[in-house]
């Protein structure tokens, strides 16, 4: 019988425990001095970005907003970060819906959004 090593080192790496993948998390300042410094420090939006955001600080008086273009430029794909009072006591499917509902019919365009909503303190 013919030894063959390249099987057994195969076996060996199957049976290697997963290895733990590491959490990137962001954390944001509630704070409004710190809202004040993001949005200096936030890059000049488009107008599209502008639009979203104006109509989210009409209707949810957010503490912290930040609105994203994260499709490349075409307008297709938005990254909001929003915390309001107005969410409190509400989950978060109901603060996402909450969102959904202040863009209206904005949203029927796009291709995607990804919402990151919290209550602000």
């Amino acid at each position: 019988m013919i030894r063959q090593p390249w099987r057994a080192a195969s076996r060996r790496l199957l049976l290697l425990p997963p290895q733990p993948r590491p959490i990137f998390r962001f954390r944001f300042s509630s704070s409004t001095a710190a809202s004040q410094e993001q949005e200096q420090e936030q890059p000049s939006m488009t107008p599209a970005e502008s639009a979203i955001a104006d109509l989210l600080r009409a209707k949810l008086q957010p503490t912290e907003l930040l609105v994203r273009d994260v499709s490349g430029g075409c307008g297709s794909m938005y990254a909001i970060d929003i915390a309001s009072p107005a969410f409190k006591g509400a989950t978060m499917l109901k603060q996402q819906r909450m969102v959904n509902a202040a863009l209206g019919d904005v949203m029927r365009a796009w291709h995607g959004v990804q919402l990151n909503t919290r209550v602000s303190k």
